[in-house]
């Protein structure tokens, strides 16, 4: 066992590479922020910055080979490396908002807010590959402690501290179920391997009976509703909207997009591990007969696309509109888990790369105009066109974008989802998800009514933009277009990342 962890050591370097970072950001701030008001912060972000910038560099080392190491608990494979890409990728984008947040400057302790973002990213990456429930649980928790941190980093907002709390109690309860759920599972099969599990399970020993087969029935739900905290699906989705409108919005920027990338990823892993077999010649996944997975997803994604949409037509604090979209569009991602195919799992990792362009802008903007105008009240943006045109103009491209029109990123991403749907023969959970796209149009151009057709309130000022806050937006607005005219490449490398599913 010990020779086989020395061997496993050199395939993880990426992993290994985050948790130095984070412990040399705490020991920079233990050190450099213990002095006083001197240190803002920024050299543990610049820090954290690099640490990410070097294992994104060390990822296509490590990806040469589909594998698995320490024993079977963590898989190497281009799955888990697409998704490491996002995570990463999202979290140095994180970094850098908070380097500009005029929210964030003004809390102490900065330096630790970056040696969390640290802890946080080495969680969700060690989730992408968790092949072991133990790992799973693990790696979920080394996810939710230091966000319940970050959640709470605004030490000044009472609503800060109030959403801190609420994640910690939902989080501690959804996680003590999916804890039982799992113990339930290991002591139907005796083993915690995913494969092993699967191998159990598909010889037909655990349902013999029939309390057996109402044990795994129950297990497989508490699982579920595991993931489904992580994700904000309906019914799990309670602690979304008062945590992402308390938390800085840098950390609902966090939280809405690699966090629940990390979720999906856990998910699509375990349950196409434990309970599908793949068939290479058709693309096709066999269920095992224990439950009508389809179903039990089409009624998940039903119920949170149209809660998250409805709830979210009236929000008048833009932040927790934004929530309730984000657990729409976790609605619309479970569309392609429910077709069972690889196209339905290429259709969700192209939606999360068009995703990470038109919710991290939305929330830029919403974090930039905050810190001008000291408000997220939908009411304040009034006239925001002529107050400061740029940023208008972005906003109104990612809200477009994210509601899934043409010519941008957002309506590629829905239509290759409804497409995978479609070729499922899901025709009906098609037309519901046209259906609640419409519906969220109301929402989003309430806002840009608000920018463009009321006039801002008498004696308000323009608000000035920066170089840098200017080359960001647009950063994230031009891609937003780019992929919606020309989206090969995208495709491409979604259909990459599910050519091979490390078992």
């Amino acid at each position: 066992m010990i020779e086989h962890i020395f061997e496993s050591i050199p395939q993880v370097w990426p992993e290994i590479t985050l948790a130095l970072t984070f412990v040399l950001a705490m020991v920079l701030e233990f050190t450099l922020g213990r002095k006083g008001k001197e240190y803002n912060g920024v050299a543990t972000g610049v820090l954290v910055l690099a640490g990410i910038a070097v294992t994104l560099l060390q990822l296509p080392f490590a990806s040469s080979e589909p594998r698995l190491v320490f024993g079977s608990m963590y898989a190497i494979d281009p799955f888990s490396l697409f998704f490491k890409y996002f995570i990463l990728a999202t979290s140095a984008v994180i970094v850098l908002f908070a380097l500009q947040s005029a929210e964030l400057r003004e809390q102490p302790g900065l330096g630790e807010f970056f040696a969390f973002i640290a802890a946080t990213t080495f969680g969700m990456v060690l989730m992408s590959g968790a092949t072991n429930l133990l790992m799973i649980y693990l790696s979920l928790e080394l996810v939710s402690i230091p966000s319940y941190v970050l959640a709470g980093f605004s030490k000044t907002r009472a609503r800060s501290g109030e959403a801190a709390l609420k994640y910690v109690l939902f989080g501690g309860a959804s996680s003590g179920v999916m804890l039982y759920g799992m113990s339930l599972l290991y002591g139907l099969t005796g083993s915690l391997e995913l494969s092993a599990i699967h191998g159990s399970l598909a010889m037909g020993d655990v349902a013999h009976s029939v309390g057996n087969y109402t044990v795994l029935i129950l297990a497989t739900i508490m699982i579920l509703a595991g993931f489904g905290y992580k994700i904000s699906a309906v019914p799990f989705h309670f602690w979304t909207p008062d945590v992402y409108e308390g938390a800085p919005v840098v950390v609902t920027a966090f939280l809405s997009v690699a966090s629940k990338a990390a979720g999906f990823a856990m998910m699509i892993r375990f349950f196409h591990v434990t309970f599908f077999d793949a068939m290479v010649d058709t693309g096709k996944w066999a269920v095992l007969p224990y439950l009508d997975w389809n179903m039990v997803i089409a009624v998940l994604s039903v119920l949170t696309m149209t809660v998250g949409n409805f709830i979210a037509i009236w929000q008048d604090n833009l932040k927790r509109m934004l929530a309730y979209s984000s657990i729409a569009h976790a609605g619309y991602i479970l569309m392609g888990l429910v077709v069972l195919s690889d196209l339905g799992i290429a259709s969700m990792l192209l939606y999360f790369m068009v995703y990470f362009l038109m919710n991290l802008g939305a929330f830029y903007i919403v974090m930039v105009v905050a810190d001008r105008i000291g408000s997220e009240h939908i009411d304040d943006y009034s006239g925001l066109g002529k107050r400061a045109p740029i940023l208008a103009v972005a906003l109104s491209v990612f809200l477009v974008s994210l509601t899934g029109l043409p010519p941008l990123a957002g309506f590629v991403g829905k239509w290759l989802l409804f497409s995978a749907v479609m070729d499922g023969q899901f025709y009906w959970l098609a037309i519901v998800g046209v259906i609640n796209s419409a519906i969220s149009l109301y929402y989003y151009a309430r806002v840009m009514r608000n920018m463009y057709l009321r006039e801002a309130p008498e004696g308000a000022a323009p608000i000035p933009v920066g170089g840098v806050t200017l080359v960001t937006a647009l950063a994230f607005a031009i891609p937003n277009l780019f992929f919606g005219l020309y989206w090969g490449p995208l495709v491409s490398m979604a259909q990459r990342s599910v050519e091979i599913f490390m078992r």
